[in-house]
């Protein structure tokens, strides 16, 4: 059994989570840079056993696509050319950042550490993933 990849895909960074091997647990993986996705996306594949990827799909609270859906994509294009046999699936990713921030206050983390949006992003593709799940 793969594990699933979650991508909360930004315009400038891309946060990603992983499932554990038994697909359980969500954990945080990291923040990269949206520009280097694409290469990171094939040496993560070539070296790990992924079953499919979950990436979030940004909406309005009216239920339409929200402005960021015109970076997203072209990528979704790009993968989907490139990994043809990875099933990649969007998934609703509405308040994500929001719950990112709440979960980071919760967990107690100080208010600097917070501001850093790259860890916020990798929270937000673990929430994604944890919706998903």
């Amino acid at each position: 059994m793969g594990r699933i990849l979650a991508i909360d895909y930004g315009k400038k960074r891309t946060g990603l989570a992983v499932t554990d091997p038994l697909r359980i647990t969500a954990n945080p993986l990291l923040t990269i840079d949206t520009n280097k996705l694409i290469n990171w996306l094939t040496d993560y594949f070539a070296h790990n056993d992924v079953e499919k990827v979950i990436i979030g799909h940004p909406t309005q609270l009216n239920g339409e696509d929200s402005d960021s859906m015109r970076f997203i994509r072209p990528f979704i294009g790009q993968f989907r050319k490139l990994f043809p046999d990875m099933p990649l699936l969007e998934v609703d990713e509405r308040f994500t950042s929001t719950l990112a921030h709440r979960a980071m206050i919760d967990g107690g983390m100080k208010k600097k550490d917070r501001r850093d949006k790259a860890v916020v992003d990798k929270i937000a593709a673990c929430i994604i993933l944890e919706d998903y799940l």
